[in-house]
């Protein structure tokens, strides 16, 4: 056989026994995102390829940065509560809270047990939704169209519960600093179980579909796998931590509001592939559902009783009481026009959202404006091992990849 002339890139190729091993003279640089519809149109991939082979990833993210801690520093305390809405919007009553508590750890609040039970109770929802959000669009990105339709009807029912509760389906807005911004509506408890029995059916229909079907299994299974070590090393947390076998759960490990009075699993897997990841969320939802039925119990056993601390320094006054009490009138007039003032201070809380561990850093000058605020969100920290993730894989399995590790737009860049 003729050999290639000097200075044909031919001359680089490798030959054992006759047969060419190598044909690809340089690697392939690929452009995913942002405008795509599996990067969910917030973050771009640079993908370096061999083949169809992931040799490398940048992960690009910042294509949906509001400039959520400098919005929130710019206003009074209650002004920030919208602004946590927008953070992870398929579970936004769960950003609500975290932002809520670390305030009231700074005032040293306790808020009444009822209220406790109730945001435990919407907290829990708000999990649920965002769980079969995850789970339906994965499948969705799979080819999948009717688990999809399954998990998307189970949370639409999840939010006909939500909007029972607080009047909106997406951005809640139902947490105040001290309590709620009502109490559970007439008839919520009563409404609320034939949706339940109907989401758990859904779930069932959702697990014969999927779960051990052949080719859902085989585009899960071993792809993505993150090492308990990894996970450790990059401060996983959530799902995806647990997925690799490491049972942390601030619900579990560091106890607030009445979750130690409750009875519920930790689910965990062994390999931590998306397989695994796909697993502890179907029994997260499950877990959820224990606990909203538990809240549901013990709401209806306590009966009416008070949602807010009566500190006139954080809490408006009834607007019964501002149309015929001058007092409470001029109370929540400096309420509105100067907000609660905040004594000075730093806090951080963290509570677990639906991604892993979503904190709070707050400092107070003693103002009613925050000095500093920070957020510690999942979703930007579990996306950091995702080239680790995918060297060596195929480039189909990055978008399980991404599904299962749940990037939130508006939680990870802020």
């Amino acid at each position: 056989m003729a050999q290639p002339a000097e200075g044909d890139p031919r001359r680089n190729l490798h030959a054992e026994g006759g047969a060419t091993r190598d044909l690809h003279a340089e690697h392939q640089i690929l452009n995913m995102g942002p405008s795509h519809p599996a990067t969910h149109g917030t973050v771009k991939f640079l993908i370096e390829l061999d083949g169809e082979t992931i040799v490398d990833l940048d992960v690009q993210v910042g294509y949906l940065h509001r400039g959520f801690e400098k919005e929130c520093e710019s206003g009074s305390w209650y002004q920030c509560i919208p602004y946590t809405d927008r953070l992870n919007y398929n579970s936004a009553i769960l950003c609500n809270l975290g932002f809520c508590m670390t305030v009231e750890k700074l005032l040293e609040l306790e808020t009444p047990e009822r209220c406790q039970w109730i945001r435990v109770l919407a907290g829990e929802l708000s999990r649920l939704g965002d769980h079969l959000t995850r789970c339906g669009a994965a499948c969705l990105e799979l080819q999948a169209m009717t688990p999809f339709l399954y998990g998307i009807e189970a949370r639409e029912l999840v939010w006909d519960l939500q909007e029972m509760l607080c009047g909106a389906r997406v951005t809640s807005n139902y947490v105040r600093i001290g309590g709620l911004r009502h109490d559970l509506p007439e008839g919520f408890s009563r409404a609320a179980r034939p949706l339940l029995t109907k989401v758990r059916e859904l779930l069932a229909d959702f697990d014969g579909v999927v779960t051990r079907n052949r080719i859902f299994v085989d585009r899960l299974r071993d792809t993505g796998v993150l090492s308990k070590e990894d996970c450790l090393r990059y401060a996983v947390t959530g799902p995806v931590l647990r997925a690799a076998g490491v049972p942390l759960d601030l619900r579990k490990d560091e106890p607030y509001l009445i979750y130690d009075q409750l009875d519920f699993d930790v689910p965990i897997g062994t390999v931590g592939d998306n397989y695994d990841r796909y697993l502890v969320c179907v029994e997260e939802m499950q877990q959820s559902l224990r606990i909203v039925d538990q809240c549901l119990v013990r709401l209806d056993a306590m009966g009416p009783g008070p949602v807010d601390v009566q500190d006139p320094r954080v809490r408006w006054p009834a607007k019964a009481s501002v149309f015929n009490r001058m007092e409470e009138m001029i109370q929540q007039f400096k309420s509105v026009t100067e907000g609660p003032k905040v004594p000075a201070g730093e806090a951080y809380l963290g509570i677990e959202s639906a991604n892993g561990e979503l904190g709070f850093y707050l400092v107070s000058d003693g103002s009613e404006r925050p000095v500093k605020v920070r957020c510690r969100p999942p979703s930007f920290i579990n996306l950091a091992p995702l080239p680790l993730m995918v060297r060596g894989a195929m480039l189909a399995d990055l978008i399980p990849t991404f599904d299962f590790v749940n990037m939130i737009g508006g939680e990870c860049d802020r």
